[in-house]
């Protein structure tokens, strides 16, 4: 079993190609979040990566509900409390990255003046 270190090394491999696509866009960067540095558009994180190597994505809070138990997709869940508008997405399932990571951006766009 990969350590949580190993595990974000590999969620990290996935993430980075497909962050570089949004970087160049107008109010996209890199901030922090958690203990993860993350994709934020005009300040607000749209995706990070947490330190058990999955894929954090903040959507809307139906298409939590959605994904939720699909393909090992989870609604986020911080100190014991479900989070709405949260989900994690494993490294197992990075097909679905770059498709969810568009979803993120055009949901936290949208809301983010």
């Amino acid at each position: 079993m990969a350590s949580d270190a190993e595990a974000m090394d590999r969620a990290n491999a996935i993430l980075d190609p497909i962050a570089a696509d949004y970087l160049d866009r107008p109010g996209v960067d890199v901030g922090r979040m958690f203990a993860s540095e993350g994709l934020r558009v005009r300040g607000k994180v749209f995706a990070f990566v947490g330190f058990q190597g999955a894929l954090a994505l903040k959507l809307p809070a139906d298409r939590v509900d959605e994904l939720d138990g699909d393909a090992g997709m989870q609604r986020m869940v911080m100190r014991e409390r479900a989070m709405r508008e949260w989900l994690t997405v494993p490294a197992d399932a990075a097909d679905r990255w770059a498709p969810l990571v568009a979803e993120a951006y055009a949901f936290v766009d949208e809301i983010t003046p």
